[in-house]
């Protein structure tokens, strides 16, 4: 990266200011953005030995153009990314502003990243203020510490939460960890995955705010967000590069260092085409999609804008099943505002919700039961059916041997009128009326000739999938197998909770009050959506803000 930056700084026009005290000096960084292939490029600055605080305002000087900002100390080391912040970035030895990292403040070369996340109007200008002080003016942070993974306890149980949340330090966002608690455990969640875009600052505020919410697991991850694609990694704890194109920066290169890290990938909203008005939003990564431990099938509840893209959203996830690929289905509500003051399009927290089937609540165990496959999501909140799916001991996420199987769905907390179907290899099969909670039903499935099938269930509300769970995959008998006749008989399936918190002693209990329970009978058409998306805030385009 070095090597970079002698071009980057003939870039700008550096004019230094008067000082204006003995304990501050300024300067301004002006340019044009490079017209060329790359999505991000660097604006250099000297730091000199006792800078004790840097503070960077920007401005990309156009009503047309959005760009994006973040931080490189001299080593190339990230010190921060706040994509569409509009206040400054604070950085000192003790306390930075949100989306950055504090720590000592090396004399050398800095440089400021700049994302090309829009040049409608290129080429493009920015105005960059760095004040560089040697006392620091921002109070220290003490609530920071060192990420350690949460254990809650709890026995083996589906584990209800949401994949798919954002906090203040996130650009876009504005909830405090406190708030995404209450909100979540107000309706009846057990964790949520605070995915915050191409930082891990929040992690730095796991421990004190989960002592204040015991009930409550904090999962940590991080959104991938490029202007090609977001992708969840879901359990990252350190930082991976986003800046795709730069050297040594590739998707793959991406997924290695979060499969070092444990971490399980999900595309998300990966149907989600809107062009400037979300940008990068729908998957175009160009990644094995073996690499994929999960598929967010929806994003939003069904009563939001997700109704929209929850159908493509699963063609993409079978689309890659039929490639043979097992990715688990999950559900994220894409929240930024702890389910307050939420516009026409936001959804809240636990919007949709998904269960993970895990040993305890545990961020280990929650990350073991999703990369095992043991999903289910109820596509529009918590309040919908709990739907469990067995054949015999298996599960969702298993597969197995047999002649024809018994394959077994137990639904509890369905309105009247729905109806329960198996979906074999994509095509949905015959549904069955619910009747009664809980309501079990047997279907008999033949093995296909060769190979495997792939099999999941659905509840269907007003003849629409609600709940969905993983498939299991159902293979003939190998002749070296023991004739097993049918394979129903053994251990009961694990049993539902139906997304309770853990003090629940009623085992296929219904899901938790509360949650919208309203649905729009008449589906708008997506053109007019996308005006209604286009009224939104200018920066709402750079962001991953998924309506």
């Amino acid at each position: 990266m070095t090597r970079l930056w002698p071009a980057l700084a003939s870039l700008a026009l550096l004019v230094p200011l008067a000082r204006a005290s003995a304990a501050e000096t300024v300067q301004e960084l002006k340019g044009q953005v490079p017209i060329d292939s790359l999505d991000h490029f660097f604006v250099a600055f000297e730091v000199p030995v006792g800078t004790r605080e840097i503070e960077i305002a920007h401005d990309d000087l156009s009503d047309d153009n959005i760009l994006d900002w973040g931080l490189v100390d001299p080593r190339g080391v990230f010190r921060g990314w706040g994509g569409g912040n509009e206040e400054n970035a604070v950085i000192g030895e003790a306390a930075a502003s949100r989306s950055y990292v504090p720590g000592p403040l090396a004399a050398g070369t800095w440089s400021v990243v700049v994302g090309k996340a829009k040049l409608a109007a290129p080429p493009g200008e920015y105005l960059i203020t760095v004040t560089l002080r040697d006392a620091p003016t921002s109070p220290a942070q003490p609530e920071r510490a060192p990420y350690q993974p949460a254990a809650l306890g709890g026995a083996p149980r589906w584990y209800a939460g949401d994949f798919h949340v954002h906090s203040r330090e996130s650009g876009d966002a504005s909830p405090s960890l406190d708030a995404i608690a209450e909100f979540a455990r107000g309706r009846g969640l057990d964790f949520v995955v605070v995915t915050d875009h191409n930082t891990t600052t929040h992690l730095d505020f796991f421990a004190d705010a989960q002592a204040r919410h015991p009930d409550l697991l904090f999962v940590p991850g991080c959104e991938f967000t490029t202007y090609a694609g977001h992708m969840n990694a879901i359990g990252a704890t350190a930082w991976v590069d986003h800046k795709l194109g730069q050297p040594g920066v590739t998707i793959t290169a991406a997924a290695d260092a979060y499969d070092q890290q444990g971490a399980v990938l999900s595309a998300n909203h990966p149907a989600l085409a809107l062009g400037d008005l979300c940008i990068g939003c729908a998957w175009e990564l160009d990644l094995d999609p073996a690499r994929l431990g999960a598929v967010e099938i929806a994003t939003g509840g069904l009563d939001k804008a997700g109704k929209f893209f929850t159908d493509d959203a699963m063609r993409f996830w079978d689309d890659l099943c039929d490639q043979g690929h097992r990715p688990a289905p999950i559900g994220g509500s894409d929240d930024h505002k702890a389910g307050l003051e939420l516009g026409g399009f936001d959804s809240p927290i636990g919007d949709p919700t998904t269960l993970v089937y895990a040993d305890a609540l545990a961020v280990d165990a929650m990350l073991a039961g999703l990369r095992a496959g043991r999903t289910i999501v109820k596509l529009q909140g918590p309040a919908d059916p709990m739907l469990e799916l067995s054949s015999g001991t298996h599960v969702p996420g298993d597969s197995f041997e047999s002649a024809a199987a018994t394959f077994t769905v137990r639904v509890t907390g369905a309105p009247a009128g729905a109806s329960v179907r198996l979906v074999r290899d994509r095509q949905p099969q015959e549904p069955v009326p619910v009747v009664g909670d809980p309501f079990t039903h047997a279907f008999v499935v033949e093995p296909p000739a060769a190979g495997h099938s792939r099999v999941r269930a659905e509840v269907l509300v007003d003849g629409q999938p609600r709940t969905v769970t993983n498939h299991l995959w159902l293979a003939p008998l190998s002749p070296e197998s023991p004739t097993t006749g049918d394979p129903t008989t053994g251990a009961e399936p694990p049993a539902s909770t139906g997304g309770t918190s853990e003090g629940s002693d009623s085992a296929g209990a219904g899901p938790p009050e509360g949650g919208c329970g309203c649905r729009i009978d008449a589906p708008f058409a997506p053109v007019l959506m996308a005006s209604l998306l286009a009224l939104r805030r200018r920066r709402r385009a750079s962001s991953s803000h998924v309506p």
